[in-house]
């Protein structure tokens, strides 16, 4: 997933939330709009269009700056198209996730001739992340927010997710952080922060771990400790699976069952990133001996 289409989707998640982050006010009320404005120069794919009761509220999510046609004529193309269609006033922001390159200038309006054209440009690394910290819907954003600290931020981020009491929404959360952070932070850095910060405390988890570990030691004594090792490891990583995502079906437990003991291990860990089966069985074929 694209990481703008990545902020569209939570935008549209919690349209609510990120209207009262980006008017600094909670709206009375806030509902999406399922307006397609796919014209040419349109690019609707990470646009998210929010109607209040007096107004349109038109986000747009940028990782890079350059664009073609150009953001400025975008952004007054759909202000036209927006405000004929609901006559309304049409408030437009657009939320830059990274900085761009020191040369290259961040304009906030169209200009040409007599025809001048505004609008709000939001750089996200110069946002206080204290909002985002403390709303779970904007959690997400946090790692990209203003700091001198990157990895202190990053640790604060995963400890916020940490706290998050659904099972469910926790690792949605972590899911949609992760990846954003990826953009800031080296993939190594993310994955260790979260499994040490979020996945290695979580109570399930050491408890089947655990569970694991003496069933393993318990098979090394009858039958050897290599082999005592690799069925624990299969028992752990079976189990911690079916806590995620339920049943596995029996040719997909076959394939697992083939891993050697050192790929067993990389599985238990990389499954702790899993979203959804689909993950499991990409990285079967990419990791199958």
């Amino acid at each position: 997933m694209a990481f703008d289409n990545l902020c569209k989707l939570l935008s549209e998640k919690y349209p609510d939330r990120f209207a009262t982050w980006i008017l600094g006010a909670a709206p009375a009320s806030v509902k999406v709009l399922r307006t397609e404005l796919s014209i040419e120069p349109i690019r609707a794919d990470s646009v998210t269009l929010l109607q209040t009761q007096e107004r349109i509220l038109h986000l747009e999510f940028q990782v890079k700056l350059e664009s073609d046609p150009p953001l400025p004529l975008r952004m007054l193309d759909y202000w036209v198209r927006l405000h004929r269609l609901y006559r309304l006033p049409v408030t437009q922001v657009v939320v830059l996730l990274l900085p761009p390159s020191e040369s290259a200038v961040i304009e906030t309006a169209f200009v040409l001739e007599a025809t001048r054209h505004e609008y709000r440009v939001i750089r996200l690394w110069e946002e206080d992340p204290t909002i985002f910290l403390e709303d779970v819907a904007l959690l997400p954003l946090a790692s990209l927010a203003a700091t001198v600290a990157p990895e202190q931020l990053l640790v604060q981020v995963a400890q916020q997710v940490n706290r998050i009491e659904s099972t469910q929404q926790r690792q949605q959360v972590s899911a949609y952080t992760q990846l954003l952070a990826g953009l800031r932070f080296k993939k190594a850095l993310v994955q260790q922060m979260f499994r040490e910060g979020m996945m290695r405390e979580s109570v399930i988890y050491q408890a089947i771990l655990q569970e694991g570990r003496q069933e393993g030691r318990q098979e090394g004594r009858q039958e050897g400790r290599q082999e005592g090792r690799q069925e624990g490891e299969l028992l752990l990583v079976l189990r911690l699976l079916a806590k995620r995502f339920g049943t596995i079906d029996e040719p997909t437990r076959a394939r697992i069952s083939t891993l050697p003991l050192l790929l067993l291990e990389d599985l238990g860990e990389a499954l702790l990133d899993f979203s959804e089966p689909n993950d499991l069985i990409i990285w079967l074929q990419t990791h199958q001996p």
